[in-house]
């Protein structure tokens, strides 16, 4: 499969992703703590969706994620966008050389895609290290209760034209962790035919007060936590769960 078909896969995947609140999230944050920003790391920036709306909004973009496909396409569509967004190939859990930057954020609930709590632990303090003195560093997570009770044994599905897919959840070796088993059905123009491409995604979240505590240990100055874009700290039923925190 080419990075091309991955990629479209991915964005077709994501097409109704509320990126545009992700941004003006930032954005208001960025205003509520006085923090001046003009450099923005995005961490795990995937085909660069959030990294070009940053780079449109003024910000000073670096892209890093660990697929060299993904950023491939993020290239090609900051350039047909008219940004310059310098993009590197890193594991955020081994983040180094990278220089220093106003905020750092990892979005789209990214950060469960590390399996293991000492990977979350080391691509705090390796974020704490790319802050600027004050910066902050911005990021959301699945909840609990969207891994046990709206992932887990559910099955999701698209039927389109040009693709459909069938995504089912399952549980985790991990306590709060899930497997997606998602199968592609992808027309082939030339032939008329569809062709199947399957794919594993394995999450895993943690309590917040845990992530805090991580936070803590790194080195940051928990600012807020809040859930589902809101102002509202997190229920019982909140999926979505955002952190704001300051380098000290």
């Amino acid at each position: 499969m080419s990075y091309e078909q991955f990629a479209y896969l991915y964005d077709e995947l994501m097409k109704d992703a509320p990126y545009d609140q992700w941004v003006s999230f930032v954005k208001n944050r960025l205003a509520k703590y006085e923090v001046e920003a003009t450099r923005l790391l995005d961490l795990a920036c995937g085909t660069g969706e959030l990294s070009v709306r940053f780079a449109k909004q003024g910000l000073d973009v670096t892209g890093v994620d660990l697929s060299e496909d993904m950023l491939s396409v993020a290239q090609v569509k900051a350039e047909a966008e008219g940004v310059k967004i310098p993009f590197f190939q890193q594991d955020m859990a081994n983040l180094e050389g990278q220089g220093q930057f106003d905020v750092i954020g990892i979005f789209c609930d990214s950060l469960n895609y590390l399996q293991t709590e000492e990977e979350v632990l080391s691509t705090f303090l390796n974020v704490h290290q790319h802050l600027q003195d004050h910066g902050l560093f911005i990021f959301d997570v699945h909840s609990i209760y969207k891994m046990t009770d709206v992932f887990i044994n559910q099955t999701f599905a698209l039927n389109e034209d040009k693709i459909s897919y069938i995504w089912n959840s399952f549980p985790g070796e991990d306590p709060n962790s899930v497997e997606h088993e998602l199968s592609f059905f992808v027309l082939d123009e030339r032939t008329g035919k569809y062709d199947r491409i399957d794919e594993l995604h394995y999450q895993r979240t943690y309590p917040i007060g845990q992530y805090s505590d991580w936070l803590t240990t790194a080195g940051f100055q928990l600012l807020e936590i809040s859930a589902d874009f809101e102002q509202f700290e997190p229920t019982k039923e909140s999926e979505r769960i955002f952190f704001v925190a300051k380098k000290k």
